[in-house]
């Protein structure tokens, strides 16, 4: 018979018989392992998304298997791909449109700093209009490193506190870059 081994438990109180954890714990790990995401997909690292939505990679095992395209059912913007700035406009408002708690991914070179196009047409990364959690280098980024961005976020989720997203450096946060 193999030797199974068991899982650490959370930190908390535990003994004989019971076992407590705090409110915050285990809101954190179910929105960790429940996250919606919304792709923002203009070109190649849309691709490389889909790959990770297949079997091989298998996005599903995270917990993120619905993907939502409607923002008001998504809690994880994924942006992927070059943005350009008559679009900017469009993916502040669909992150306006997310209700709260929300996460935002950014995937890929284009979507990080613009990648090669250095160009008065491109946005220059999309921090410069709506704040990102998580950054995913590559042009495009293989599916591992999409995986990884999820799990950075799943790891954000997991630990923030309940009370964050209503403290005055949120609200300086969204103020500085003019979102109500």
């Amino acid at each position: 018979m193999a030797d199974i081994k068991m899982v650490d438990a959370p930190d908390g109180y535990e003994g004989a018989g019971f076992f407590a954890t705090s409110l915050e714990k285990v809101v954190g790990l179910a929105r960790s392992h429940s996250l919606w995401p919304l792709p923002f997909a203009t070109s190649c690292c849309g691709i490389e998304f889909m790959a990770t939505m297949g079997s091989h990679y298998d996005i599903s095992r995270f917990g993120s298997e619905r993907p939502s395209f409607s923002p008001r059912q998504a809690d994880l913007l994924m942006v992927m791909g070059t943005i350009a700035k008559k679009m900017a406009p469009i993916v502040k408002q669909v992150y306006e449109q997310m209700a709260e708690p929300r996460w935002v991914l950014a995937m890929g070179a284009c979507a990080t700093s613009g990648g090669i196009f250095d160009t008065y047409s491109v946005l220059q990364g999309i921090d410069r209009i709506i704040p990102v959690d998580v950054y995913v280098a590559g042009c495009p980024p293989r599916p591992e490193q999409v995986l990884d961005g999820l799990m950075r976020i799943q790891d954000l989720v997991r630990d923030e506190s309940l009370r964050r997203r209503n403290s005055p450096e949120y609200q300086a946060l969204l103020e500085s870059y003019n979102i109500k």
